[in-house]
């Protein structure tokens, strides 16, 4: 079996199940123990899907799916709960789960989720790689840098910035260069669709 299965369960015995069945049936298991772990980890870069403990002390998994949904994240999420019902795998669906089991987990369907997850992911794969290389670009950012773009997204002239920042027109200059290097860029028109899909608001003056 090909593809990376991400299992994020508090609970340690229900983990370690969930994992040694995996492992048994091929895949290749990564395991986090809290949400907030998991959402600390770096996205991979295979197809891959998410095994998700609906309740966790930490972080529900409605709020993880809500993170990854904002960072346009496509991946595959099963859900898993011990407190099934039918207005919750609504949510769930709604929210862009592919799938809701209750525990105990029955084996084969568990089983069958994963493979159709995986298959599907293949075709997401290349946007996940692209929107975690958009990520790093901005990354690559100082965070003066980021600010004077968040004014150049929102349609601020060069003067403009360098008002608004009390600094001279001449270092903006320079920051914008570094912007537009940096982000790999060669126009505000191609700047401002990259932030939109990172989810950069625009700054405005005063």
């Amino acid at each position: 079996m090909s593809g990376l299965v991400i299992v994020v369960e508090d609970e340690d015995q229900v983990r370690l199940a969930l994992v040694s069945l995996l492992q048994s049936a091929g895949y290749k298991v990564q395991d986090f123990a809290s949400g907030t772990e998991f959402l600390n980890s770096t996205m991979p870069q295979t197809p891959a899907c998410l095994l998700l403990d609906m309740q966790m002390p930490d972080t529900t998994g409605m709020d993880i799916i809500e993170q990854l949904t904002s960072t346009e994240s496509r991946m595959p999420v099963i859900f898993i709960t011990g407190h099934g019902s039918i207005p919750l795998s609504v949510q769930a669906m709604k929210s862009g789960a592919r799938e809701f089991l209750t525990k105990p987990v029955c084996p084969d369907a568990l089983l069958t989720a994963v493979a159709e997850a995986l298959a599907s992911d293949q075709a997401n794969l290349q946007h996940r790689i692209e929107q975690s290389e958009l990520v790093s670009r901005y990354n690559s950012l100082t965070p003066r840098e980021q600010q004077v773009l968040e004014f150049i997204i929102g349609g601020l002239l060069i003067k403009q910035i360098a008002a608004e920042l009390a600094v001279s027109e001449i270092t903006i200059k320079v920051h914008k260069k570094q912007i537009m290097t940096k982000m790999r860029t060669k126009s505000v028109t191609d700047l401002v669709r990259i932030t939109e899909r990172l989810h950069i608001a625009q700054a405005r003056g005063r």
